[in-house]
This record gives structure tokens, C-alpha cells and sequence, in this order.
């Protein structure tokens, strides 16, 4: 029998070793690979609220059931379907009743998706990522959210059912005469849009005055941590373009689009969003020059202080030079020294010891050394 030799450079390549040196959040930052597909945990319970509209009748549901979410797609009615927590089996059974392809589903259910737009003659999908700030941590969360406009219905499918920013959009639709209530579906979707984006400059607000908060620190130069708190900014700003970024072209392609569920007439309003995420786009370009300039600052003022240690210990070492150099010359071995036998000497050696830094010091400020 034919034994095969082994290899160990063969079978150690699978062994992943974690690298201690790498924080945890930088994994969640850095370490994401898009050829890999991420496993969903399923969630426990979902919770579905419908809006059904027009100018004069609005019916409110909120249910835990899937079921009752499926028979608006021939309701003559403008329909808001909110699903709170994502099933693989829920979605698909959504798509699938809508008309929504299977490709759309996957992207609906996967994880750290890029936001992107895609659109059929029968549909526009979006996707991008609501973003809060974690006053604790000093964090900034995302949770991505799934955005569906179909004939007459909007279908929003989110993450996380105990936060969204979609509170006002609820209020409007209980007035009989808000506008929300009098135009069509693509209007329902750039009202979430823009409570998504707007709701960026509050997350982008609340990291700026933490952005303060560090400059304070750098500029007093008594914090030791820093350089940390710097670290950490860079990593909150790279979330925060990440998912800011991108979305400014979702909009754009909205724009350009000549769909049929999009009116002409709704197009300002598109516009107002690009308008707003350009601007979110620059405003975060601008913290992290910030930022790069904390560092900079940072690394200065460490410079400087180690400066002025090193010129301190350069004076001092000036000023004990003379009487190192006294002390060495009348410690040697030899027999005949002058002044050795001298009453006077010892004291003479002293004072010069004392003189001769006095007057380096005299020479030394009258230079402008220190």
C-alpha cells in the first residue's frame, strides 16, 4: 500500500489564528469579504403595520402575522406595508406574491450590503442602512432596510423592530390633508428617504460634537488616550461614508429614471434628497479632515513635549559637564598634581564647579536657548 506523505503547508492554511492586535470593531469595519455569504439569524417574530390610504379613508393594522399583508396588491388604495424582522421564509413568500424577483429577495436578506437601486418595469428597489449614534459607546449603528415600490404598495422590510425614524411619516398619514395622503407610492417612498437622510445630519451632528470633544482634549494636551479617541473617530467616519456615499448615486439613478410608477411632477422632491445627501457627503469629508488634522495635531504636541524633555536633559547635562570634567581631572593617578597639596584646592575645584555652570546659564539666556 502506497502511503501519501504528508504536507503540513497543505492543511495549515485553514488553521486561522486570531490576531490579538486587531480590535474587534476594525473586523466589523475592514474584515467584510462580498464573495462570501453571511448566515441571517432568523428573527423570533416579525411584526407587520399596514397603512391603507387615500385623500379621505385611512386603515391602520399592526399584526404578527404574514397573512395580512397579501391581499392589497389589487387594492385600488396607496398601501405602506412595514415588516419588522426578517424571515428567509416571510420574504420570499412576500416577493413572491408581488412579483419581486428572487435576486432581490437575497439582497433583502443579506448583510453589510452596499446600498444600491434596482429597477424593473413592475417594481424599483432600494436598499441603504438607517444609521444611530450609541451615546455609550460612541458608536455609530446601522441597520439596513429594504425599500419596495410596487403598483399602489410600498413594502419596507427592517432589522431591527424597537427603533426606525419613520415616526413622522406615521403622524402625517393620520392627517386627512397632509400631502402624504393625496399623491402616489413614489411619493411615499421619497417621504422614507428623506426621513433616512435627514435622519444622517442627527448621527452626523452628534459624532461632530464628539469631534469637538477630542479637539478639546488634543488641544489641552492632558489626555494620554488620545490618540485612541482619534483612532476610534476614523473608524466611525469610515461607517458613516460607507453607508453615506452610495447613496447619493440610489438617488441619482431615482432621478434619471423613467419608470412608470415615478411622476414627473415628484422629481423636485427627489432633487431636495440629492441635494441632502450631497451635502451629508461633504460634511463628512470635511470631519475627517478633521480628524486627519486632530492626528497631526496630536503627533505634534507629542513631538513638542519630548522636545522639551530632551532640551531640559541637554541643559542639565551642560551644566554637570564642567564639573565632570574637574572632578576627572583631579581624580587621576599620578603622583604630582597641581593644587593637590594646596589648603585651598579642594574649595578652589568646588567653586569653580559652581562658576562655571553660572555662568553657562547666564550665557545661555542671554542667547535665547531656554
Amino acid at each position: 500500500m502506497k502511503f501519501e506523505r504528508l504536507r503540513p503547508d497543505k492543511y495549515l492554511k485553514y488553521l486561522k489564528i486570531p490576531n490579538p492586535f486587531v480590535s474587534k470593531r476594525t473586523q466589523e469595519i475592514l474584515l467584510i469579504n462580498p464573495t462570501v455569504v453571511p448566515e441571517r439569524e432568523e428573527a423570533e417574530k416579525i411584526s407587520v403595520s399596514v397603512y391603507d390610504y387615500d385623500e379621505v379613508e385611512l386603515d391602520v393594522k399592526k399584526s404578527t402575522s404574514l397573512s395580512d399583508c397579501l391581499h392589497y396588491r389589487d387594492n385600488n388604495h396607496i398601501t405602506w406595508i412595514n415588516i419588522d424582522g426578517l424571515r428567509k421564509k416571510d420574504v420570499e413568500t412576500v416577493c413572491a406574491h408581488y412579483g419581486i424577483h428572487s435576486l432581490i429577495c437575497e439582497d433583502i436578506l443579506s448583510i453589510n450590503q452596499r446600498p444600491k437601486i434596482d429597477e424593473e418595469d413592475g417594481y424599483i428597489f432600494c436598499l441603504l442602512n438607517m444609521l444611530y449614534y450609541n451615546d455609550k459607546n460612541f458608536t455609530v449603528e446601522q441597520e439596513q432596510i429594504s425599500i419596495v415600490v410596487v403598483q399602489n404598495v410600498v413594502i419596507s422590510f427592517q432589522e431591527d423592530p424597537r427603533r426606525d425614524v419613520f415616526t413622522s411619516i406615521r403622524e402625517k398619514l393620520a392627517l386627512s390633508g397632509s400631502k402624504i395622503r393625496q399623491r402616489g407610492v413614489d411619493y411615499l417612498c421619497y417621504k422614507l428617504l428623506d426621513m433616512i437622510v435627514d435622519h444622517y445630519f442627527t448621527v452626523m451632528e452628534k459624532l461632530g460634537e464628539r469631534i469637538e470633544d477630542v479637539e478639546e482634549e488634543v488641544t489641552a494636551g492632558g489626555n494620554t488616550g488620545e490618540l485612541t479617541d482619534i483612532t476610534h473617530l476614523r473608524k466611525e467616519l469610515i461607517i458613516l461614508k460607507r453607508n453615506i456615499t452610495p447613496v447619493r448615486e440610489v438617488i441619482n439613478v431615482l432621478l434619471r429614471s423613467e419608470n412608470k410608477l415615478l411622476e414627473e411632477r415628484h422629481d423636485k422632491y427627489f432633487k431636495d434628497v440629492y441635494d441632502h445627501i450631497v451635502q451629508a457627503s461633504e460634511l463628512v469629508e470635511n470631519y475627517r479632515d478633521v480628524v486627519v488634522g486632530l492626528q497631526d495635531l496630536h503627533i505634534n504636541n507629542v513631538n513638542l513635549r519630548m522636545n522639551e524633555v530632551m532640551k531640559v536633559m541637554a541643559v542639565v547635562t551642560c551644566l554637570l559637564a564642567p564639573a565632570t570634567v574637574i572632578g576627572g581631572i583631579f581624580g587621576m593617578n599620578f603622583t604630582k598634581i597641581p593644587f593637590l597639596d594646596n589648603h585651598y584646592g579642594f574649595w578652589a575645584a568646588v567653586a569653580f564647579m559652581l562658576l562655571i555652570p553660572v555662568a553657562m546659564i547666564w550665557l545661555f539666556k542671554k542667547r535665547g536657548w531656554f
